[in-house]
């Protein structure tokens, strides 16, 4: 064989290899004790934070799914940043709170977009509540003990933060959304049962609230808020799980759906780009040595191979590429590859723009 389908063969070979060991790993993982216990009679103060800009369609359906939550009212404080909305949003959000007298909404109007992460440092500054949680105006608790599983998870001294495992609304073109979710999830609970996750999710991430404040809050200069506080928590020696029993639904764009991927992509190479490993406590390290690897180099091993196949020209390199072509009529490959590719965008567009403030996209 020569050399340079030696090469490309040996390329796609890590390419596909190296995740494919480390799902193996993770589904070992996933048959261990969790060595945490949630107690469910656990119901301290706590702060919901919703961040929002133009969410008038979402706003009131978005309390609306709290205040349905079967958390004791007394100990439940909303709070809604807005964020410079040019729609109504606050004063739907206002209008909402004053229809719902018992429950204890704030609304706060931001004079300028700043960013998500500088909306939830607001919000931190003035909440009362002994655990911290996020969650985005668009997405649903699709439980209605949603809160009341989150915060369980917290009465275990051990554990510093927690989040919910995700399904999407729509399945997003060639039926790649809910296929990468599927093997999403399991690397995010697996990751949970050996140690912690590194990454977490806005629709739904519970911080205890002194934790979040000796780390100083959300990172304003990287756009995956929620990942990154949950890895400086983790960092301090502390659980940052997702909750195996614990669901949300996300929202996906009608229009704008790779715009929407490549964004989420690029705040979570943000995040591992500025996440030292060295700083991890042992059992999380080889976690987020794979996971560093995963979104920050592997990718590339992908356009690499298939130039060099390309450039062999071979029988046995054209064949490689074809094997690769006809794969992609499996819904596993297509969103593999589509993963790889929205990481690869992703990179690109950080060196000009982070995209820490978006355009609005319609969910």
């Amino acid at each position: 064989m020569d050399p340079l389908t030696t090469l490309g063969a040996a390329l796609a070979a890590a390419h596909f290899g190296t995740p494919l060991a480390y799902y193996a790993v993770a589904k070992r993982w996933l048959k261990t004790p969790w060595r945490v216990k949630p107690d469910p009679a656990y119901a301290p103060a706590v702060t919901v934070a919703i961040p929002t800009y133009n969410e008038a369609r979402h706003i009131e359906e978005k309390l609306e799914d709290i205040y349905r939550q079967d958390y004791p009212r007394d100990r439940l404080e909303i709070i809604v940043v807005d964020s410079a909305s040019t729609d109504d949003t606050a004063e739907r959000a206002r209008r909402w709170a004053a229809a719902h007298p018992d429950a204890d909404v704030k609304v706060v109007e931001e004079p300028q977009r700043r960013g998500k992460a500088s909306a939830l440092n607001t919000a931190l500054a003035m909440a009362r509540g002994g655990v911290f949680v996020i969650t985005d105006a668009d997405c649903r608790w699709s439980q209605r003990d949603a809160l009341r599983r989150a915060v369980s998870w917290l009465a275990d001294s051990a554990v510093g933060a927690v989040t919910c495992l995700k399904k999407p609304a729509a399945d997003g073109p060639a039926g790649v959304e809910a296929g990468y979710r599927g093997h999403y999830n399991v690397l995010r609970l697996a990751e949970s049962k050996k140690w912690a996750t590194p990454i977490f999710h806005g629709e739904l991430a519970a911080y205890k609230t002194e934790l979040l404040r000796k780390i100083g809050g959300f990172p304003l200069d990287i756009g995956a808020d929620d990942s990154h506080t949950a890895a400086k928590i983790a960092a301090m020696g502390y659980r940052a799980v997702a909750a195996e029993d614990l669901w949300c639904v996300e929202a996906v764009p009608h229009n704008g759906y790779h715009r929407w991927r490549i964004r989420r992509a690029q705040h979570l190479l943000q995040h591992f780009l500025k996440t030292p490993v060295e700083e991890a406590p042992p059992p999380m390290r080889p976690i987020l040595l794979a996971e560093k690897y995963l979104h920050l180099a592997n990718p590339w091993l992908l356009p690499a191979a298939v130039a060099a196949l390309v450039a062999a020209a071979t029988p046995p390199a054209l064949a490689v590429l074809a094997t690769g072509a006809a794969a992609l009529v499996f819904r596993s490959c297509r969103t593999w590859t589509a993963a790889q590719l929205y990481l690869i965008a992703a990179a690109v567009k950080n060196l000009r723009d982070k995209e820490l403030v978006w355009e609005k996209q319609d969910k």
